[in-house]
C-alpha cells in the first residue's frame, strides 16, 4: 500500500471520480479503495453526468478528467464549483496543454494534476483539496506562474492581507491560517474575499498565483 500523505486529513473524504475512459475509472478507483480514509460515492463518463452527480451526491472532491464528450471538465467544474462551493476540484489529465490549465484554474479548480503523476503525489493532492488547500503539479504551477497576467489592483493589501495571501500560496487552507494566526475561521474567510475583490481574481488558486508572480511565495512551498 502506498504510504498516506503527511498530516491526513482527519475525516473521510468522499471523492467523484470522472473520466470518459472505463478502465481509468475502474483503475483509480481500485488504487483509492486501499485509503482508509477515502470513499469513491459516484462515477461519472462525462461533464454532464458528473454536474448530475455532484449534485445529488455533494462529494468533498470530484476527480475532473478535462477532455470529454457531451460536456467538458471545464465547463462541468464551473458549474459544479457554482452550485457547490463546498465541493473541491481536482483537475487529472493527460495534457499539460496551457489553455487547459488556465481555464481549469479559473473555472475554480484547486489542483491540477497529471495523470503520470506518482501515486504519492495523487493522495497529497486529493488531501490537499479536501483540506480546502491549493496543490498544482509543479510543471502546471511553473506554467501558470510564468503566463499569468497580474490584475490592477484595486485597493492596497494590508499588511495583515499579504500575510495571508503569502499563507495561500503556500497551500494553507483557511482552518490552518486561522491557527496559525490565532483568529477565527470567519475571520480569516472575510480576509481572503477582501484579498479577492482588491485583486480582482475568482478563486484562491488564482491569487496563489498572484503571491508567486510577486514573489511572496516559492514554487517549492506552492507544490510542497
Amino acid at each position: 500500500m502506498t504510504t498516506p500523505p503527511a498530516s491526513p486529513t482527519p475525516f473521510l473524504i468522499r471523492l467523484l471520480l470522472v473520466d470518459d475512459h472505463d478502465v481509468v475509472r475502474q483503475g483509480l478507483k481500485m488504487f483509492l479503495s486501499l485509503d482508509d480514509s477515502l470513499l469513491v460515492v459516484g462515477e461519472a463518463r462525462n461533464g454532464e453526468e458528473a454536474v448530475a452527480q455532484a449534485t445529488a451526491l455533494k462529494p468533498d472532491v470530484v476527480i475532473m478528467d478535462l477532455m470529454m464528450p457531451v460536456l467538458d471538465g471545464v465547463q462541468a467544474t464551473r458549474l459544479i464549483r457554482a452550485a457547490l462551493p463546498d465541493t473541491e476540484v481536482l483537475a487529472l489529465t493527460s495534457s499539460l496543454e496551457e489553455h487547459k490549465v488556465n481555464a481549469a484554474v479559473q473555472a475554480g479548480a484547486s489542483g491540477y494534476l497529471l495523470k503520470d503523476a506518482s501515486s504519492d503525489l495523487l493522495l497529497r493532492a486529493i488531501h490537499h483539496a479536501a483540506r480546502g488547500e491549493v496543490f498544482l503539479h509543479p510543471e502546471a504551477a511553473q506554467r501558470l506562474t510564468r503566463d499569468f497576467r497580474s490584475p490592477e489592483m484595486r485597493e492596497h493589501l494590508t499588511a495583515r492581507e499579504v500575510l495571508i495571501l503569502q499563507l495561500i500560496a503556500r497551500g494553507h487552507s483557511n482552518r490552518r491560517i486561522a491557527e496559525d494566526l490565532g483568529v477565527g475561521e470567519p475571520t480569516v474567510k472575510t480576509h481572503v474575499s477582501r484579498i479577492l475583490g482588491k485583486l480582482a481574481l475568482e478563486s484562491r488558486t488564482q491569487a496563489a498565483l498572484y503571491a508567486l508572480k510577486a514573489g511572496l511565495a516559492t514554487l517549492e512551498q506552492f507544490s510542497a
